[in-house]
């Protein structure tokens, strides 16, 4: 039976391809992916041919935002049955026996694997296929009246949740976020449903400015210093990614307040006003990837008290993934894109 895939072989060499029989371990269940959500990350491998210090050196299967069906179980009796819908959690944390970490903090594990990741050799493949045989200790089974669409949304949903924990209690604070992307909708979100008193994203680009007043969000072009200075919030999460971003984020904040810096920066040396971090007595936080949230953002999702509508903005044919990657790269054309791994084929 074919297994067509998402396998990026090299900058801008991104092929789909039968990657043949799936031949699971034990403890391991064949998941029938039913949608996959284009990450940053994957169009990094795309693009560039690697995420930050991760550089392809293989090809490797992308995608770790999925949600599917099992369809063998694991052969030691582990794990959901098989026809249960599930979420994968793409994380597997591990120590590398110098570096300490803290171990309640799972995302902090010093030589962890992610799916769909060339920080190791050979790399963590992905889950951007048809089947796909998985660990059932990632496997979260999807709660009922949540479906497999919204359910490909636990994983970014769970990184933004982690990122506003990382800010405190944000009930009656105002709060504002730098970069309107699916991560920043998705944290304003979180933001919301914990009981910011106001919410406010900016982006350069009108098109995700407008899907944040559509979803009932404050918005403010990314260009007007002059406003975002005006903001004086009492928690900034910066979720861009960029030198601009990291600025506006110190800018926008209050005396005395809260930046979480969640978009990963470049390497090395980044420039930042931290004069001005001082002089307000700034408290800033990092935020990667999450911990032990995935079970209580599922259960958002699946109550619907985590409003994500409106996120999801395409869903094409995974084998459709190289258009599908070119809209997912353009913020102006797209905010979440999905691929369709047609599960009923």
């Amino acid at each position: 039976m074919e297994n067509l895939a998402v396998v990026a072989h090299a900058a801008d060499d991104l092929r789909i391809e039968d990657v043949g029989t799936v031949a699971p371990a034990a403890d391991e269940a064949v998941i029938a992916i039913a949608y996959g959500g284009i990450c940053g990350s994957d169009l990094h491998y795309w693009r560039h041919g690697a995420a930050g210090a991760s550089v392809l050196r293989e090809p490797m299967i992308l995608g770790h935002e999925v949600s599917g069906v099992v369809a063998v179980a694991a052969a030691d009796g582990s794990g959901p049955a098989a026809g249960t819908p599930v979420i994968v959690h793409p994380l597997t944390p591990h120590g590398d026996g110098v570096t300490p970490w803290p171990e309640d903090r799972p995302n902090l594990a010093p030589a962890s694997t992610y799916l769909g990741s060339a920080m190791h050799l050979p790399h963590t493949q992905g889950a951007f296929a048809q089947r796909v045989a998985m660990p059932t200790r990632m496997l979260h089974a999807v709660p009922d009246g949540l479906d497999l669409r919204t359910a490909a949304l636990a994983e970014p949903a769970a990184v933004a949740w982690h990122a506003v924990r990382r800010a405190g209690d944000v009930e009656g604070r105002s709060v504002v976020v730098i970069g309107a992307g699916p991560i920043g909708q998705l944290v304003a979100s979180v933001a919301r449903r914990d009981g910011a008193s106001t919410v406010t994203v900016t982006d350069l680009e009108q098109a995700p400015r407008s899907i944040a007043e559509a979803r009932g969000l404050s918005a403010l072009d990314a260009r007007d210093d002059v406003a975002i200075a005006a903001l004086h919030a009492d928690v900034v999460i910066e979720s861009s990614g960029t030198v601009a971003g990291l600025a506006a984020a110190i800018s926008a904040a209050v005396r005395g307040g809260t930046v979480v810096l969640l978009g990963l920066q470049r390497a090395g040396d980044v420039p930042a006003p931290l004069a001005t971090a001082i002089t307000r007595e700034l408290t800033l936080h990092g935020s990667f990837r999450f911990g032990a949230e995935f079970d209580d953002v599922i259960a958002a999702l699946a109550d619907g008290s985590l409003d994500v509508a409106g996120i999801i903005s395409q869903v094409r044919p995974a084998a459709e993934a190289v258009e599908a990657f070119a809209l997912a790269a353009d913020p102006a054309s797209s905010c979440k894109v999905l691929l369709d791994f047609d599960l009923e084929a």
